[in-house]
C-alpha cells in the first residue's frame, strides 16, 4: 500500500476530508477482492478524473511486479471507488495500447514520479481505467 491502513482510515472516517489532498496531488480509495482469499483489499491511490471515469496507474514504485490490487482487479473488475464522500462500483479496466500515451501523461503530469517509475523497470506499467458502474 502507498500510504498505509491509517491514510485509508482517515479517509473513510472523514469522506475524505483528511486524506484525499495527499503530498501535493489527490488519492481516491479503490477495493478489490482478493483473487485467492475473496476478501475485500482497500488501497489509497493517486488519480484523475477522465470524463467519467477515473484514472489510476498500477505502478508499484517501479518495481518488475505488479501491484497485488492489479492482479486482484484483473482476476475481478468489478471494484469498489471512494473519491471524497462519492462511493460507486466501478468495472476496472486497463487502458488500450491506443488510449494509454495521453492518459499517462495527464498522470504523470499531477505525479511526476511516474515517468522515473517506468524508467526503473522493463514492465509497460499500466493506466487503469475507472469506468463507474
Amino acid at each position: 500500500m502507498l500510504y498505509g491502513k491509517k491514510h485509508v482510515e482517515r479517509y473513510q472516517a472523514t469522506d475524505g476530508a483528511e486524506g484525499h489532498v495527499w503530498q501535493g496531488t489527490v488519492t481516491l480509495l479503490l477495493t478489490t477482492t482478493g483473487r485467492r482469499s475473496g476478501k475485500e483489499h482497500t488501497t489509497p491511490l493517486i488519480y484523475q478524473p477522465e470524463g467519467d471515469s477515473y484514472l489510476v496507474v498500477a505502478s508499484k514504485g517501479g518495481a518488475d511486479d505488479p501491484p497485488l490490487w492489479y492482479l486482484n482487479l484483473q482476476a475481478n473488475p468489478e471494484v469498489k471507488v471512494q473519491v471524497m464522500g462519492d462511493k460507486f462500483t466501478a468495472r476496472a479496466r486497463t487502458a488500450t495500447p491506443d488510449e494509454k500515451p495521453p492518459l499517462w501523461r495527464k498522470m504523470a503530469a499531477t505525479w511526476p514520479d511516474y515517468d522515473e517509475y517506468q524508467k526503473k523497470t522493463s514492465r509497460d506499467i499500466p493506466v487503469v481505467v475507472l469506468e463507474r458502474a
